[in-house]
C-alpha cells in the first residue's frame, strides 16, 4: 500500500547559527512514521523570503504533505505567513475566532496586547485555520488542486507538539479518509541490545537478516554501548510477521537482548526493580550524579531509587561510604577494590537490593599512563555478591560521563537477566 509521503521545512535563523537545536523535526518525524506517513526529508531555511518560498516549492514537487514550522510570531523577522501569502495568491483577513482566542489567552496579561500582537488574528484568506490551543499564532492548512497540502505551525516546541497531536495528525487522517484512502497500518517493534558492537552484531545475524521478507524492513540504531534493532512494516499482516522474525531473532542475541520494546534504559531498570519490589542507590564518584539524574528521570522513580552519594572527595569515600583509608592510599580512587566497597557501603547505608559506584577520569586532565583519560572502575553490589569491572571510554568530559553512566546501567540488566 503506497504511503503519504511528507516533508518538513523548519524555519528561522536560530536554528543554522546553532543557537537553537532542531528538535522539532525528530520529533514530527516520529509522530508522522508511527501515523503511517513517510517522511522523506527534512530542510532547515533561514528567515528569508526566497530562502522559505524556495524550500516550500521543492518539498511541494517531491512530497504530498509539507509541514513547515517556525516564523509565525509578530514580529519583523517573522515572515512566513507573508511568505505563503504570496505563494497561494491571497490576503490577510481578521479572523474572528482566533481574535477571541488572542484575547482570552492574554487576558490576565494586557501588556502583552499590543500592536504587533493584534497581527496574529490576521490569516491568509485562502487558508483552512487549525486552532492552536496554547498559542497566539493559528495553525494554517493551504490545499492544492492536486491533493497536496501545506501545513504551516508554530515553532516552540511545545506549541507545536499539542498542535499536531489535537489538530494537524487527526486532520491529516481524516483528509486521507474523506478522499476514499485507507488508514496504513503501520508496525514497529524494538529488541534493545547491550554489549556487542553493531558490526559484530550484524555479522552474528547476517543470516536471519538476510532471510527477512522484503516487506519488514531492519533498521540499525546504535547509541552509547545500546543497539536498537527496529523492524518496521507496513499492512495488516504486519505484526504477525514482524512478531515471527523477532522470535527467530532472539536466540541468536540471547544474551545481550535487555528488552523487545523502546525504551530508555533506566526505566527498564526500574520496571524490573518494581517487579520484584526491589530496590538500588548509587554511590559517584566520576559520574558526578549523571546515575542519580538517570535513575530518577521517570515517575514513580521512588519505589525503586533510594538515593546516592556523590563521593567526588576521597574524605567522602572514606568517611560516608566507609572505604578503607589504605585502599585509597594503595590503589588510589580509580581502582576495583575502592569502587567495590563504595558499592557496598552505599548499599548498606541506604539499605537497598542493589547499589552501583562509580570512579575514573573523566578528563581532559588528570590522566596517567596507568589510568589514562576514560578510564572508569564500576562495581555492582548485589544480594549474590559484588562485582567490577575496568572500562575505558572515549570522548570529552561529557560524552566520558554520560556513556559510563548508561554502562552502569546496561551491564546491570545484563547481569540482573542472568540471575533471573
Amino acid at each position: 500500500m503506497k504511503t503519504a509521503l511528507a516533508e518538513i521545512v523548519s524555519i528561522g535563523d536560530e536554528l543554522l547559527i546553532g543557537q537553537v537545536v532542531n528538535t522539532n523535526a525528530s520529533w514530527m518525524a516520529h509522530e508522522l512514521n508511527q501515523a503511517g506517513i513517510t517522511v522523506v526529508q527534512v530542510t532547515t531555511v533561514r528567515d528569508d523570503r526566497d530562502a522559505i518560498t524556495t524550500a516550500i516549492t521543492d518539498a511541494m514537487n517531491r512530497a504530498d504533505i509539507v509541514l513547515t514550522t517556525g516564523g509565525l510570531g509578530p514580529t519583523k523577522d517573522d515572515i512566513t505567513k507573508s511568505v505563503l501569502c504570496e505563494m497561494f495568491h491571497t490576503h490577510l483577513v481578521e479572523d474572528a475566532g482566533v481574535h477571541e482566542h488572542v484575547l482570552a489567552l492574554y487576558k490576565n496579561r494586557p501588556d502583552v496586547l499590543n500592536r504587533l500582537t493584534e497581527t496574529q488574528w490576521l490569516v491568509p484568506e485562502a487558508a483552512t485555520i487549525l486552532p492552536n490551543r496554547v498559542g497566539s499564532a493559528p495553525i494554517m492548512v493551504f490545499g492544492q488542486s492536486d491533493g497536496k497540502v501545506v501545513v504551516s505551525m508554530p515553532g516552540v516546541p511545545h506549541e507545536m507538539q499539542v498542535a499536531m497531536r489535537e489538530q494537524v495528525l487527526p486532520y491529516l487522517c481524516k483528509r486521507q479518509s474523506d478522499e476514499g484512502g485507507e488508514p496504513i497500518h503501520v508496525i514497529h517493534r524494538t529488541v534493545m541490545v547491550y554489549g556487542i558492537p553493531e558490526s559484530t552484531l550484524a555479522l552474528r545475524i547476517a543470516q536471519w537478516e538476510n532471510n527477512l521478507p522484503s516487506s519488514i524492513h531492519l533498521a540499525y540504531l546504535p547509541k552509547q554501548g545500546v543497539v536498537r534493532l527496529r523492524l518496521s512494516s507496513y499492512g495488516e499482516a504486519g505484526a504477525a510477521e514482524v512478531e515471527q522474525q523477532i522470535q527467530s531473532l532472539l536466540p541468536l542475541i540471547a544474551g545481550n537482548v535487555i528488552a523487545t520494546e523502546d525504551l530508555p534504559l533506566e526505566l527498564i531498570l526500574g520496571q524490573w526493580l518494581v517487579s520484584r519490589h526491589q530496590t538500588i542507590a548509587t554511590a559517584e564518584s566520576c559520574t558526578g550524579g549523571r546515575l542519580a539524574a538517570l535513575l530518577n528521570e521517570h515517575s514513580g522513580s521512588s519505589a525503586y531509587y533510594m538515593g546516592s552519594v556523590i563521593a567526588y572527595d576521597n574524605s567522602v569515600k572514606s568517611q560516608v561510604l566507609g572505604v578503607s583509608p589504605e585502599t585509597l592510599a594503595k590503589d588510589g580512587a580509580v581502582s576495583e577494590a575502592c569502587v567495590r566497597q563504595m558499592a557496598e557501603g552505599v548499599r548498606n547505608l541506604l539499605h537497598t537490593d542493589y547499589a552501583i559506584a562509580t570512579s575514573g577520569v573523566a578528563g581532559p586532565t588528570g590522566g596517567t599512563p596507568d589510568k589514562p583519560v576514560g578510564t572508569v572502575w564500576i562495581a555492582w553490589a548485589t544480594p549474590y555478591g559484588t562485582e567490577a569491572e575496568c572500562c575505558h571510554f572515549f570522548g570529552d568530559r561529557n560524552q566520558v560521563t554520560n556513556t559510563a553512566a548508561m554502562a552502569a546501567i546496561g551491564k546491570l540488566l545484563l547481569k540482573l537477566k542472568c540471575e533471573a
